[in-house]
C-alpha cells in the first residue's frame, strides 16, 4: 500500500478546498477573486520548487503557470478581436496559471479538456435551468476548479498520450 507523506497529504487538502471554494464563488458571483486566485498561484509554485516530494517539477510548475494564464489569455484576446467583447474572465487564466502551478504543464491538456467538455454540458444545462439564451454567460471557473480537482485525485485519467503532447 502507497503511503501518502503528510506534507503532500496537507498541500493536496489545502488545493482542494481551495478549488471548492472557488468553484462556489465563480458559481454564484461569476468572479474569481484575486484574493484567493493569485496566493494560490504562489503557493503552488513555492511548494513545487521547495519541496521534496511535490506534486510536479519544479521547471513543469514554472511552465505550466505561464502556459495557463497564457492561454487563456490569448483565447479571450483573439474573441475581443472578433467579437469586441470578453469571452472569458482573466480571474480563469489566473485559475488555470494556479493548477499549473500545482500540477504542471503537462496536466493542463486534460484538465482543459475535461473542463471544455463538462463547459459544454454544464454550461448548456445552466442556461436551459436560468432560462436564457445560449449566447448567454456562465461561469467556467467551476468546471476548471473540477477538472483540477481530478486531476489532483485521479492524475491518471486526465493524461493523454505523450505522442499528442
Amino acid at each position: 500500500m502507497a503511503f501518502i507523506q503528510l506534507p503532500l497529504l496537507i498541500a493536496g487538502s489545502f488545493l482542494l478546498v481551495s478549488l471548492i471554494v472557488l468553484a462556489i464563488i465563480d458559481f454564484r458571483t461569476f468572479r474569481l477573486p484575486d484574493l484567493i486566485t493569485l496566493p494560490l498561484l504562489v503557493i503552488g509554485l513555492l511548494f513545487n520548487f521547495f519541496w521534496e516530494p511535490n506534486f510536479a517539477p519544479a521547471n513543469s510548475a514554472l511552465i505550466g503557470s505561464i502556459l495557463g494564464f497564457v492561454f487563456l489569455w490569448g483565447l479571450n484576446l483573439s474573441y475581443r478581436l472578433i467579437k469586441k467583447q470578453d469571452g472569458i474572465g482573466l480571474g480563469d487564466a489566473k485559475l488555470l496559471a494556479a493548477l499549473g502551478a500545482w500540477l504542471g504543464w503537462q496536466a493542463l491538456p486534460g484538465i482543459l479538456l475535461l473542463a471544455a467538455l463538462m463547459g459544454l454540458i454544464g454550461g448548456s444545462i445552466w442556461l436551459r435551468w436560468q432560462r436564457q439564451a445560449i449566447s448567454q454567460a456562465f461561469p467556467f471557473g467551476p468546471f476548471l476548479a473540477f477538472a483540477g480537482i481530478i486531476a489532483l485525485l485521479w492524475p491518471t485519467f486526465l493524461q493523454l498520450p505523450t505522442r499528442l503532447l
